[in-house]
């Protein structure tokens, strides 16, 4: 290990040296200055540092190595004539480790030099362990983020298998909530719920939100005329039949947050800001977040998509219709948010559109 030692007198430095050198490997400096050059450029474990030295003093050498990232972490033993309990509390304040008062005896230095190397590597094994396991941690979570993310396709491809509408529906309507919550991450209204990981919760779990569609028949679901009134009460019905699917996982995973923005996704999104959607009626801001801002993306992919019932809309004629649908439909600020965006939106749609991905 290396030991780097401060002092202005050459023939305690040669001392020094001579009682080190066979077990360690040892600097010399002898002033303030070369120390540090030497910390700046060489791994050193140990400081050895006289208090008493022209220019620098010890106590202003020991507080550069304690301020600087690099340095921070190396023990420094300040070597004195001063027997005071003054002096050692300054240099202890300062961050020194130790303290050998001169004339020191060799049994004495070599117990003391032992101890803080000894420590040092302790320290450094420590800090080496702790960053591995950063990295093993990391890497551990993101596989338990790609298994998250798999599974919630894999159940979304369920519904979408039975749903001839749906196409790419599911990736377009999870990235324009993602482009909608980016939008209104700095809105006073919602700056406290979007943070960065809302938002990428959000943007996972929105494939769920027609997952309750795989309980509808077939002859409802795939029906290419109009629905009846009947038909229409039972279609109604999905967001609830995904909710209760969706939280009776979230039980058994507790604090699975995720789960919890795909059940509110899932049951709010037909709900209108007037109170005249479904299932529930909810009104303003009693519709859960994530539910608002999948209505404009589900309504908005409706209307520039084709489907058995309708051609597809022009973005115009689509941008018009959410827009006179602010305060009714729609939350008006989450309205406001979609016309500021609405060119990305149109670049989605575009981009992920049924007839290019086939």
């Amino acid at each position: 290990m290396n030991i780097l030692i401060v002092d202005d007198e050459r023939k305690n430095l040669k001392l020094l040296e001579v009682l080190l050198y066979p077990n360690y490997n040892v600097f010399k400096a002898i002033d303030g200055t070369s120390a540090l050059d030497i910390l700046n450029t060489n791994k050193v474990d140990l400081v050895l540092l006289d208090i008493m030295m022209p220019g620098m003093s010890g106590y202003e050498v020991c507080s550069v190595i304690k301020k600087n990232k690099s340095t921070i972490d190396i023990p420094v033993i300040m070597l004195t004539s001063l027997n005071d309990d003054e002096s050692q509390v300054k240099g202890l304040s300062l961050g020194a480790a130790d303290f050998i008062t001169k004339p020191f005896k060799l049994e004495v230095l070599e117990a003391r030099v032992k101890t803080q190397l000894s420590l040092k590597k302790a320290q450094d094994e420590l800090k080496n362990f702790n960053s591995k396991l950063k990295v093993m941690v990391k890497e551990r979570t993101r596989e338990l983020e790609v298994t998250q993310e798999v599974t919630i396709e894999c159940m979304a491809s369920l519904a979408g298998y039975r749903d001839i509408e749906t196409g790419y529906h599911i990736k377009r309507t999870q990235t324009y909530v993602k482009e909608l919550a980016i939008q209104l991450k700095e809105h006073p209204k919602f700056k406290d719920y979007l943070d960065d990981t809302t938002i990428e919760m959000l943007y996972i779990s929105a494939p769920l939100h027609d997952i309750g569609k795989v309980a509808i028949p077939d002859a409802i679901l795939l029906k290419p005329d109009k629905l009846t009134d009947e038909e229409f009460a039972i279609m109604k019905n999905h967001p609830v039949i995904g909710c209760e699917a969706i939280a009776k996982s979230e039980k058994r995973l507790k604090g699975n947050s995720f789960l919890r923005f795909a059940r509110e996704v899932a049951v709010a999104h037909h709900e209108k800001w007037d109170g005249s959607g479904y299932p529930y009626g909810l009104k303003g801001d009693n519709i859960p977040i994530p539910g608002r801002l999948m209505a404009i993306a589900d309504v908005y992919d409706a209307l520039v998509t084709k489907r058995p019932y309708k051609e597809p809309f022009s973005h115009e004629k689509a941008v018009g219709i959410i827009t006179e649908g602010r305060g009714t439909h729609f939350d008006p600020e989450i309205v406001d948010a979609f016309l500021s965006v609405q060119d990305k939106f149109r670049k989605i749609a575009l981009r992920l559109s049924d007839d290019k991905t086939k």
